[in-house]
């Protein structure tokens, strides 16, 4: 049986508002749900720990201003290794300076004499190294030859008989020396004592090599 007509306009009516109602309260549910699921992601976003940022060879994060990258930074590290170079080279300096200032203090150490034994060996071995010295030409050959013949080897030797002691001038010592002759040729650096044994060599040994040439030359009573 066909439905009146105004029975389906009223359905109609009823439907479309029924309609409306349900967009309106979906629309209402969609506002409440957008804003809640911001607010979650934030709270999450704020929860979870911050991201790894990448970082670059030195260990600095991409994009950080690093000491060395400061050109200040670099200016004060310069200065620094220049004034750490300077006071190194201050400190050599500072020390060179005393050590050549301790050299300078220092006395020059004397080289140690040699020893000769107090016999006619050693007084011979003692005046050949001052001849040598000196200049005046020898050998322990010519030297002991004339000391055995002249004295025998005694060093306080005095000849009273023959015409030197009857001027009163005798010959002394190991060569038999008069005083003026040992006076004339003493050798700087020995004793200025007749008797004393290096001396007399010395001496006699000096007188010889401006008359003779040599001891070495020597003979007889000269």
């Amino acid at each position: 049986m066909p439905m009146p007509t105004l029975l389906r306009s009223v359905r109609v009516t009823k439907t479309r508002k029924l309609s409306a109602a349900v967009l309106v309260a979906a629309g209402a549910t969609a506002a409440l749900t957008v804003p809640a699921a911001a607010g979650e992601a934030h709270a999450a976003s704020s929860a979870a720990p911050s991201a790894v940022q990448p970082v670059s060879a030195n260990g600095q994060p991409v994009g950080a201003k690093t000491k060395a990258a400061d050109p200040k930074a670099g200016e004060q590290a310069a200065n620094l290794a220049d004034a750490v170079k300077v006071t190194a080279v201050a400190a050599q300096g500072h020390t060179a300076k005393e050590a050549a200032s301790r050299a300078a203090d220092r006395k020059p150490v004397e080289a140690a004499k040699p020893h000769y034994a107090n016999n006619l060996d050693g007084w011979i071995k003692e005046s050949l190294a001052i001849m040598k010295e000196k200049g005046i030409p020898g050998s322990y050959e010519g030297l002991h030859r004339n000391i055995m013949r002249e004295s025998s080897g005694n060093p306080n030797c005095v000849n009273d008989w023959d015409i030197n002691a009857k001027n009163g001038i005798p010959s002394k010592g190991l060569l038999q020396v008069i005083q003026p002759t040992f006076d004339t040729y003493h050798v700087e650096g020995t004793a200025h004592d007749l008797f004393d044994p290096v001396a007399n060599i010395t001496a006699a040994a000096n007188y010889a090599a401006h008359r003779y040439g040599s001891m070495d030359n020597v003979n007889s009573a000269y």
